[in-house]
């Protein structure tokens, strides 16, 4: 690579209020979490919104893939960018995998029913295809939940962003501002028409149709409407943004009041 390609490639400023963005974001998902034995049902909690946060995560996903990498095509191979994502994704998701392995061995609880037959090769089986961010089938949920990472169950969602990036890299980064607007507006009408049938947006943790379904469509909309908004979108400063743009991520994920 020349020096040219160097300075092509070299880090870009950083936005310090996406990273601010995210820690709100995690804290209302661990906040929702947290909240849900207390219910009884995700809808009956304080933050009964909380989980769309992840769909917040994925948008500010693809603000930051569009921001770093749509100018870069012309001196980066996919190849380049699929080794780039998985520098980046791979150490997070080893080190979930392998912290959940721990431990689910020193778990002793009645919430995961199936713990205690759980012999230690098929863990470490789940653990090392957890390692690939692959889906584990059903025969292999060892947590009884029908989870497709049982050992971290967020890596759905890592799963997802990861075929958002491969859609990205080899297909819809080429699309003009014009053809990706076409594109999420139509992710936008089927994520509203999943909402509209399914009463919220929850799910997309299994590997089956219906909610591998559910796991694309929370996903398609936010990351490309931010990859969008990275091409469209003007940086400019605004007093106390973090505060307005943290108040209103909250205000999305806090408890819906029915008359």
């Amino acid at each position: 690579m020349n020096s040219d390609q160097n300075n092509t490639l070299a880090t870009k400023p950083h936005y310090p209020i996406l990273d601010g963005l995210r820690g709100i974001a995690a804290i209302i998902v661990v906040t929702f979490h947290l909240a849900e034995p207390l219910g009884t049902g995700h809808l009956d909690i304080l933050v009964n919104h909380g989980y769309l946060a992840v769909d917040f995560f994925f948008l500010l996903s693809g603000f930051v893939m569009g921001y770093a990498y749509d100018d870069r095509w012309n001196k980066m191979t996919i190849g380049n960018f699929f080794k780039r994502r998985i520098i980046r994704l791979q150490p997070m998701v080893v080190l979930g995998m392998t912290l959940g392995a721990i431990g689910f061995y020193f778990t002793d609880s009645t919430i995961w029913p199936l713990i205690h037959t759980v012999p230690v090769w098929k863990m470490l089986l789940v653990m090392l295809i957890g390692y690939t961010i692959l889906p584990v089938p059903l025969s292999l949920d060892i947590r009884g939940w029908q989870e497709m990472h049982p050992l971290n169950s967020v890596g759905w969602s890592l799963f997802f962003e990861y075929i958002a990036n491969i859609l990205y890299a080899t297909w819809i980064r080429k699309f003009s501002n014009k053809a990706l607007a076409v594109f999420v507006v139509i992710a936008a009408v089927a994520l509203a028409h999943l909402a509209i049938t399914n009463g919220d947006l929850s799910g997309g943790w299994t590997l089956n149709v219906e909610q591998v379904r559910i796991g694309l469509t929370r996903t398609m909309f936010p990351f490309f409407a931010g990859l969008l908004l990275a091409r469209v979108a003007k940086p400019t400063r605004i007093k106390n943004a973090f505060l307005w743009c943290s108040l209103l991520v909250a205000v999305f994920g806090s408890k819906r009041y029915n008359p």
